[in-house]
């Protein structure tokens, strides 16, 4: 008995040994996709190199068996596949196949990961955070002062979100003026502000504006959500114009601000007009607000575009995913409007229906950048002191999955094929 055990000991091994490759699958076969990027993440902080398969079950992951990786993927609840050396190989020739819309990108290291966010607690949570924590996928966190003191170079990807880079605190003025945390957080943005030498909040903002700026032309990758997007080029587009009411700063704005602006400075939008109004929960007409999208819950979703793996590597990067639909979702900026875009500017996703954008990429520089409209992928209207998301119950998020469709971007180069 003992050397049969010992025999079958001795063929499972070898198969083991011969099974020299984990596929990752990120179709509907996944159990849990969200967690898959953190194994792809987790593999790359092991020094260990691994393959995306765009294109190819969802964008799904491929590694050199390691008993240790296995053994990862079993605690985390990410489904995987161990496959032979044969298999592996028939996969990358299918891949390779000229007829085929699938193309493999080496990801060779973990992109250092930071997320602009202040450091006092805000009534509502974001998405970026969430996902990443779920996902077991490690950042750091930054605001200004970090910005401002030449920090951002040692990052490879910055997250910007729900930020108002305006100075007029979210405008949130009108409902939330006297609520403690509204308070708190003037009281932190002014006091920062004179810390780095400005008298105006608006200006500590636009100072980090342009640093961000900096480090996206020098090769770095920016990613932002919700209000973090239309408020990053409105802050362009006005450098040295006062757009800002004295609620905010102590005096009024500039009658002549909407003429003053200078669309040349911005990364996504041109010819937008400003908000005027101090008590308006908007910044500008480049978000499709409530009544103009005229949607429901029910009938709300938008469509990824189908970009060629071979050709276009980093939109097809951008848009993994095992499913091309995506249920909308809102925020203080939900979607753009397809007609204040640049036209260098790639849309990924859009709702044609109503003429909005949802997602957006451009180059700037040496460096990316990638605008997702709405605050939480899996909550349809998040509000104010709301609970945040809990992952556990959405694992297969697609609307997630595109998040972290950017964190590994910054690992990623084109896999040379065999001859």
């Amino acid at each position: 008995m003992r050397i049969i055990v010992t025999i079958l000991l001795i063929v499972f091994c070898s198969a083991k040994s011969y099974s020299s490759y984990i596929l990752i699958p990120m179709d509907e076969k996944q159990s849990n996709h969200l967690k898959a990027y953190g194994i792809a993440y987790w593999i790359l902080q092991n020094e260990i190199e691994i393959d995306w398969l765009l294109n190819h079950r969802g964008g799904s992951f491929m590694v050199k068996y390691y008993q240790k990786f296995e053994n990862e993927l079993i605690i985390r609840g990410v489904s995987y596949e161990v496959i032979s050396d044969a298999q592996s190989n028939q996969i990358v020739e299918i891949i390779a196949s000229p007829s085929s819309n699938t193309d493999i990108m080496r990801l060779d290291k973990f992109p250092k990961i930071a997320v602009y966010s202040p450091k006092s607690k805000l009534p509502w949570d974001d998405a970026v955070t969430l996902v990443l924590t779920y996902a077991e996928i490690p950042y750091d966190v930054i605001f200004d002062s970090e910005v401002l003191e030449g920090k951002l170079p040692t990052y490879d990807w910055l997250h910007l979100h729900h930020e108002d880079f305006t100075g007029q605190y979210g405008k949130f003025y009108r409902n939330f003026k006297n609520m403690p945390w509204y308070i708190e957080q003037q009281r932190e943005f002014e006091e920062s502000a004179r810390k780095h030498g400005f008298s105006k909040v608006s200006h500590l903002k636009l100072a980090s504006v342009k640093k961000i700026k900096e480090f996206v032309s020098g090769g770095g990758f920016l990613f932002a959500m919700c209000s973090a997007t239309d408020t990053y080029d409105i802050a362009l587009a006005g450098e040295g114009v006062d757009m800002v009411d004295r609620m905010f700063d102590g005096d009024g704005a500039d009658p002549q601000a909407q003429q003053k602006l200078n669309f040349d400075n911005t990364f996504a939008f041109e010819n937008f007009k400003i908000s005027r109004d101090p008590y308006e929960y908007e910044f500008s007409n480049i978000d499709n607000n409530f009544a103009e999208r005229g949607l429901r819950e029910e009938n709300d979703y938008f469509n990824l575009f189908q970009f060629s793996a071979k050709w276009d590597p980093i939109p097809t990067m951008l848009t993994q995913n095992h499913t091309q639909v995506i249920k909308g979702f809102y925020g203080q900026t939900t979607g753009y409007k397809k007609s204040l875009i640049k036209p260098d500017v790639v849309i990924m996703g859009e709702n044609k229906s109503i003429k909005e954008a949802k997602y957006l990429h451009g180059v700037f520089g040496k460096g990316f950048w990638t605008f997702y409209g709405g605050h939480d992928p899996e909550d349809y209207q998040h509000l104010v002191n709301e609970e945040p998301t809990d992952l556990n119950l959405h694992p297969n998020s697609p609307g997630y999955r595109l998040i972290l469709n950017n964190i590994l971007f910054p690992a990623a180069k084109k896999k040379k094929q065999k001859t």
